[in-house]
Parts: structure tokens; C-alpha cells; sequence
């Protein structure tokens, strides 16, 4: 049995709780480090490095879910520790403040902890989506379940920051709590029962990590995707751990501020896929390949926005322009892994945990040195520039194009006839 829209959702408000458990790390507790600790942004950059890095093993969970069956398991322990982690960040900013040592070691742990449970949880229940919906429903699916994971970024996000001020460490611990355990406990209500739901599949006997993983490279097509997912990525990461710092320090925004400033761009992203879900998905207009080098493209002219901004002073042109990059990210993102949920599903069939993992890895992986890259470059350009918005603004046209070389590869990565399949009517 297919999974059919319900169950959809539901597993959607799994990725709901990733997105709002993991936007506090690169946003609230970066621009906190930076700004108010008055740390180099190289130490966040290098702890959301760490647990990217530690996302190497999305093939593992992959592999694990596709030959031992019972995802559902690997869903929910991954969130608890995710969540666990995303406390005990907040709680080593807080350490930090006095003890900087004692904080720093807290922090290592728990963002090795957040890495962990994204990729557990995460892995795990992309591959349970491109397994058990129906071919004609990937699409449909990768859209419900990224949209929902955007607005659950955008409205924490949001939330938070409204919150967060005035701030106070006390206040911070006390809304992290709160957002763990709520995510914990509607995770384990959204999964219950639907993969007993699914036809259920032997577990392959003797099946080895590596050569699954030999086999789907030796795939074209599969090869040439993870490189677009590595160099689109990148891109995509550069910007995650400074523009609220660059907002901070350049635009004076208030940890409020730069934390609903972060909400409003994730709303500009919820928008650009909802554009492409209800265009491609539901009316069939275009092909994925167009809308991912749209994308792409409209990314890297907003970069360039956000970037002469700074010569305004601006706040509203600043929000203005970070929308509009949400917007454009939402647009790549979405297509691209509509496209991804495709080609999960061909070649060598009961794979798709494996492929997911594959592409989930090359994702962190890129995530980990965009961010990594995008924080230690920012540092060093503003030291060399003399100032914060030249070097802050030199870092997003790097981004930028790097966002013009992934659109070009993106010609060859998207195969030319893929579109996003229209969704079917009824349950089933």
C-alpha cells in the first residue's frame, strides 16, 4: 500500500520539527556568539561545520533503514537526540558567557549530537517518502514535506525573535526546552502507525554498505546530481551564518531583529516553493530543470542586492532583499529535490534510503564548508577591508557566483524532460 495524502502531511510535520529545532543553531545562537559574545564568526561556523560533518553518515542511516526496515524507529530517536543537542547548544552559549571553555566543550558535544539526529531522522524519513509514495506523488510529496519544514523554520524563527527580546540567557534555555520536547512529542504522534500502513520489505540478505554505494555510482545519472548537490549546496550554505551577523553589525539589528530577520527570508523561501508546488506540481508549467537554474540564477542577482545594500543603511532594503533571496532559494531548493525524489526511486531498485543518504551526505558535507567557508572568509575579508558591511558584502558575491556556476551545471545534472508530476486526487 502507497502512502497516501494524510500520511504525507503528517510525516511533513517530521520535517516541520527538524527545520525548527536546527534554524535556532545557524540563527538565534550564531548571531548570539558573534555578536553578543563578541566571538570570531569562525567558532559558530566550525560548530555548524561539526555537525554537517558528522551528517557523513546519511548513507548509513540510509542503508541501515533500507536493509533492516522499521524506519519509524530510526525517526524518532533520531528527533529526541536532535533535540538533546539543540538544548544542550543553547545551554553552552549561555556556559560560555562565563566560562568559555566549559561552554565550548558543551557545544562540540551537542552540535555533534544535532548531526546525528538530522541524519538519522531526516535520512530515514526521506527515504520511507520516496519508498512508500506512489512515482506519481514523489513531487508532490518532496513539496509538501519542504514547504512545511520552510514554514516551521520561518515561523519559529519569527516566533523567537519575538520572544527573545529583551533577551536574557534564562529566557532562551526556557524556549529551546519548550521547542525540543514539543518537537519530540508530535514527531511520535505524526509517525505512529503509518509504516505499518506500507507493504513491508524482507531485508536484503548480506547486503554491504559499500557496494550499494558502488553500485548507485557507477550510475550517470546519480553521479552527476551529487556533484550539482555539492556544488549548489555550497552556495546555498554560504550565507547561512552571516547575515545576521552582517545585519547585527552593519544595520544595528537587535537579537530580536536579526532573528525575525532570518524568519522573514525563510518566509520569502516558503513562498518560492509554493510558487514552484503550485506551478509544477499542480499545473505541470515547466520543467524542473528551468525552475532549478531559475533559481539558481535569482539567487545570485538577490545575493548581489543584499550585498549593495549596505551602502544604503537600509534595514527595510535589507529585509527587502534577504526576501527576495528566500524567495529564489525556495524556487532551487524545491526543484531540485523534486528532481532528487525522481531519480531516488530509478536505477537498482530498494535503494532509495541509500541514494538519499548519498545526496544527503554530499549535501552536509557542502553545508559544513559553506558555512565554514562563508564565516572564516567574512572574518578574514573584514580584518583585510577595514570594514564589516565590504567585508560581509565581498562573501555574498562569492556566493553569488558560485550560484551562476550551479546553474550551468545544472543543465547536464537535471535531465532536459523531467517535470514534476501532477498530483493524483483521492487518498489511495
Amino acid at each position: 500500500m502507497m502512502l497516501g495524502w494524510v500520511a504525507i502531511i503528517r510525516l511533513g510535520l517530521v520535517q516541520m520539527c527538524l527545520g525548527a529545532i536546527v534554524v535556532l543553531t545557524t540563527s538565534t545562537l550564531n548571531r548570539l556568539m558573534v555578536v553578543e559574545l563578541a566571538l570570531p564568526a569562525l567558532l559558530p561556523g566550525l560548530l555548524v561545520g561539526l555537525h554537517y560533518g558528522i551528517q557523513i553518515t546519511r548513507p548509513h542511516w540510509g542503508f541501515f533503514s533500507d536493509t533492516q526496515g522499521r524506519r519509524s524507529r530510526w525517526i524518532t530517536g533520531g528527533m529526541a537526540v536532535l533535540a538533546l543537542g539543540g538544548f544542550g547548544a543553547a545551554l553552552g552559549v549561555v556556559i560560555m558567557q562565563h566560562s568559555f571553555a566549559a561552554g565550548l566543550a558543551l557545544s562540540v558535544v551537542a552540535y555533534a549530537a544535532i548531526g546525528l539526529g538530522v541524519g538519522a531522522s531526516g535520512t530515514s524519513l526521506l527515504a520511507l517518502l520516496a519508498s512508500a509514495a506512489a512515482p506519481e506523488r514523489r513531487a508532490a510529496a518532496a513539496t509538501i514535506t519542504w514547504l512545511m519544514m520552510v514554514a516551521g523554520i520561518a515561523v519559529t524563527a519569527g516566533t523567537v525573535g519575538a520572544l527573545l527580546d529583551p533577551y536574557s540567557p534564562g529566557l532562551l534555555l526556557r524556549i529551546v526546552a519548550a521547542l525540543g520536547l514539543g518537537a519530540v512529542a508530535l514527531t511520535g504522534l505524526a509517525i505512529a502507525g503509518i509504516e505499518a500502513k506500507v507493504e513491508p520489505r524482507p531485508p536484503e540478505p548480506k547486503a554491504k554498505l559499500r557496494e550499494g554505494l558502488a553500485e548507485i555510482w557507477a550510475e550517470p545519472a546519480a553521479r552527476r546530481f551529487t556533484v550539482f548537490v555539492f556544488l549548489s549546496m555550497t552556495a546555498y550554505f554560504m550565507q547561512e551564518l552571516i547575515l545576521e551577523p552582517y545585519a547585527g553589525l552593519v544595520f544595528g539589528f537587535t537579537p530580536g531583529q536579526s532573528t525575525s530577520l532570518s524568519g522573514a527570508q525563510n518566509g520569502g523561501v516558503f513562498l518560492g516553493m509554493l510558487t514552484v508546488g503550485i506551478a509544477a506540481t499542480g499545473f505541470g508549467l515547466g520543467r524542473l530543470r528551468s525552475w532549478v537554474v531559475g533559481g539558481c540564477l535569482g539567487s545570485a542577482a538577490s545575493l548581489a542586492a543584499v550585498s549593495l545594500v549596505a551602502q544604503t543603511g537600509s534595514g527595510a532594503a535589507l529585509i527587502a532583499a534577504a526576501v527576495a533571496l528566500g524567495f529564489c532559494n525556495g524556487v532551487f531548493a524545491v526543484a531540485a529535490i523534486a528532481a532528487m525524489m525522481a531519480l531516488a526511486g530509478q536505477g537498482r531498485d530498494r535503494r532509495e534510503g541509500t541514494r538519499m543518504g548519498l545526496w544527503g551526505a554530499a549535501q552536509a558535507i557542502a553545508a559544513g564548508i559553506g558555512g565554514l567557508a562563508g564565516a572564516g572568509l567574512a572574518d578574514l575579508l573584514r580584518g583585510l577591508m577595514g570594514s564589516d558591511a565590504a567585508g560581509f558584502g565581498a562573501v555574498f558575491l562569492i556566493e553569488a557566483m558560485l550560484f551562476v556556476l550551479a546553474a550551468a551545471l545544472a543543465v547536464r545534472a537535471v535531465a532536459p524532460g523531467t517535470r514534476a508530476p501532477r498530483p493524483l486526487a483521492g487518498e489511495g
